[in-house]
This record gives C-alpha cells, sequence and structure tokens, in this order.
C-alpha cells in the first residue's frame, strides 16, 4: 500500500531552536558545577529581546546573561548580524526556585515513604505524563527516513554556510522531506523543501543554484529522486529578515523535530532546559534507548514504547510495546523484558544512561535521536547483544 509520510527539521538559527540552545546552555552551565541541580529553564526570543523564565534550585551560581550571549554567538547571530544579535539584544532574567511541593515529591518518592529504613530511598519522577520511544531499521541510525534526511538537510545548510561555500546564507532556515512508502519499506523522494535565510543582494536564481548544488545532492541518495520529485527551495521567493527579527521564539516549540518527525508518537513534553528528573527529558532518552537496543538485536524491526508516569512516584504506571507486528515474541512479553531488563525508576534511568552531568546544549539542535554524530549514551546499542543471547534462542 502506497502512502506519503512527511518530516521536517530546522537549523539552529531558527527562533525556537535557538530558543531551545540557550535553555540546555544554561542547564549544561549548572549541572557542570552542580550536578544535583534541578533545572527548569525556559526561553522566547523577539526583536532586540532574550527573556528567561523558569524555576531553577542550585547551590551554584552561573553568569545567565553571558551563557545566553554565547550561545547566541555561536549560532551566527554574531556583532556583524543585522538586526538580531548577541551584543546588541538584550537579556532579560526571571528566575525563581522550584517549588516545595514540587521537590517534596522528587526529592522522596511515594515508594521511599512507605520503606523501611533499610530500604534506599528513590527519587520520585519529576511530573505525571506519558513518553514515547522509537526505532526501526529504515535507517543505519534506526530512525525513521523522512526526519534523517531532514535532520541531513539542515545540517548540511548550516555547513554550507559556516565553512563559506555558500557564503550569503545567514543562520536561520527549514527543511522537509517527503518519503514515499510502499507498505513500511521507503521507496521514493515525493518532494523536498529547503528555505534558507539570505542576504539581500543573493539572487534567487544563484540561490537555487546553489542550495541544489552544495546541499540537496550531496545528502539525498540519488536512487530516491526521479523526475516527479518536486523541489521547492525558499517558496516566497525572498528570505532575508529571519531569526527573532521574523518570528518570536520559545523553548519546547519544536518538539516534533526534536523526536520522530511525526512518524511516531510524541507524549507532548518538551526536552530542553530541563534536568534529569524531568521524566519528561530522561524518560524518551531511556524509552529510545531500549527501543533501540531491542531493534539491533533482532527482537524486532520497528518498535514503539510508551511509558507514564506519576508525579512523586518512582515506578512507572505502565510500559507498552508496540512492534507492529514485526516482532520475534509477543508484545506483551517485550513490555515485561523491558521492565525487567532496564530500571525505569528516575534514578535508575539517570544512572543508566549518566545523565548528571552537562551533555545537552548539543542536543539542542538537529535532533534527540539519531545522532551517529555524537556519543549519546541513549544512543547506543551495548544491551542488543545480551538480548539477543538471551531471548533468541
Amino acid at each position: 500500500m502506497k502512502k506519503l509520510i512527511t518530516s521536517e527539521s530546522v537549523t539552529e538559527g531558527h527562533p525556537d531552536k535557538l530558543c531551545d540552545q540557550i535553555s540546555d546552555a544554561i542547564l549544561d552551565g549548572i549541572l557542570e558545577q552542580d550536578p544535583a541541580a534541578r533545572v527548569a529553564c525556559e526561553c522566547a526570543v523577539s526583536t532586540g529581546l532574550v527573556l528567561v523564565i523558569g524555576e531553577i534550585t542550585t547551590s551554584c551560581y552561573v553568569d545567565i546573561n553571558r551563557i545566553a550571549r554565547e550561545a547566541i554567538r555561536n549560532v551566527g547571530y554574531d556583532d556583524k548580524a543585522p538586526g538580531f544579535n548577541a551584543d546588541g539584544c538584550s537579556v532579560l532574567v526571571a528566575l525563581n526556585e522550584q517549588s516545595a511541593d514540587i521537590a517534596l515529591g522528587v526529592d522522596n518518592s511515594l515508594e521511599s515513604k512507605t520503606a523501611s529504613q533499610e530500604e534506599e530511598k528513590s527519587t520520585g519522577a519529576g511530573d505525571q505524563g506519558m513518553m514515547y520511544g522509537f526505532a526501526c531499521n529504515e535507517t543505519d541510525e534506526l530512525m525513521p527516513m523522512p526526519i534523517s534526511l531532514a535532520h541531513s538537510l539542515a545540517r548540511r545548510l548550516a555547513e554550507v554556510r559556516k565553512d563559506l561555500t555558500i557564503p550569503y546564507l545567514r543562520p536561520d532556515g527549514k527543511t522537509q522531506v517527503t518519503v514515499e512508502y510502499d507498505g513500511d519499506t521507503p521507496k521514493r523522494i515525493e518532494a523536498i523543501v529547503v528555505s534558507s535565510q539570505h542576504l539581500a543582494d543573493a539572487s534567487q536564481e544563484q540561490l537555487h543554484h546553489d542550495i541544489k548544488t552544495h546541499v540537496i545532492e550531496p545528502i539525498i541518495p540519488k536512487g530516491m529522486i526521479d523526475d516527479n520529485t518536486k523541489i521547492f527551495i525558499n517558496p516566497t521567493g525572498r528570505f532575508v529578515t529571519g531569526g527573532p527579527d521574523g518570528d518570536a521564539g520559545l523553548t519546547g516549540r519544536k518538539i516534533i523535530v526534536d523526536t520522530y518527525g511525526g512518524y511516531a508518537p510524541h507524549g507532548g513534553g518538551a526536552f530542553s532546559g530541563k534536568d534529569p528528573t524531568k521524566v519528561d527529558r530522561s524518560a524518551a532518552y531511556m524509552v529510545r534507548y531500549i527501543a533501540k537496543n531491542f531493534v539491533k538485536a533482532g527482537l524486532a524491526s520497528s518498535c514503539l514504547i510508551q511509558v507514564s508516569y506519576a508525579i512523586g512516584v518512582a515506578n512507572p504506571i505502565n510500559v507498552n510495546v508496540d512492534t507492529n507486528g514485526t516482532g520475534k515474541l509477543p508484545d506483551e512479553m517485550l513490555s515485561e523484558i523491558a521492565q525487567k531488563e532496564f530500571d525505569l525508576r528516575p534514578d535508575g534511568i539517570i544512572s543508566t544512561l549518566d545523565l548528571r552531568r552537562p551533555i545537552f546544549k548539543q542536543t539542542a539542535s538537529y535532533g534527540h535521536f539519531g545522532r551517529n554524530d555524537l556519543d549519546l549514551p541513549w544512543e547506543r546499542t551495548d544491551k542488543a547483544g545480551y538480548l539477543a543471547q538471551k531471548y533468541l534462542k
């Protein structure tokens, strides 16, 4: 059966992604000094303005203003940038401590309050909610092809801007890829959209030629493009005003870009700016880790895992595995294996993935999953061999 699936990505200069990077840069700056800090840091940007808000409880001091400006400068909005730039914008900071009511349940889980003195105390989930992890064998990184290609195009846009292959590009940009499937198998590219901010004196003819030659052709597999593939490059005809000058940005507004591009469900919780006691982030990483190891082990060729939590409770309320009929074992058994072989309590997740360290800013652009360019613990498949040996006999 033929079907079309579309996913988008954005560059690091997109206003929403800029906010994600500022939030995670602040998180990393705090975790570097205080690994036990509680951080829920959000950011908003607009023309000439950066607003940092949220709740942070920590024993250390970090220079929020400096970190925000450094993140903006690293993206490419430097002192030479027209409009919004790191040195010309105002940075306003309005941060409070984490609510004592929330801390009560996080510091000591519901299970801890009923445990005996000999039993170990445990951290409770920082919020309620459901999280999803997914993996499939469509690509080497075990990600769906549409989001994998969209991210690759977005990264390439940044590369050719930074190395001056296309010197007139600016930091803001978006990409989109539509893949045609025959059942669950990718067959061809139906459509590609690339929109990039540029300097005013760049002609559309030059831009179309350069993006097709230096961005699209090096990334998209030649066998996937045919005469019927639609390619749109800056379809409005002009993209000079961009970044926070063109649109306001907010932390956590690109959650589908951050995950699976809409191919798999999303629980709704954003990642950036949150310390690992927030299961919105850490549990989503953990179930990606489990799903990826299941697929790598050959237990399934496609694996979707849902997990849910109650605030202040350490153990998940439910764990559900759906292999879409590709599992070598029943989905119910795989759910049991996930809970037996992986510790899904917040403390267990943090320990397994070593999350109390400053590794998060690098995830704030081009997706949190499928990142073979980074050494992210939730992308490892170190348990695949063990799982295959134990459960595939």
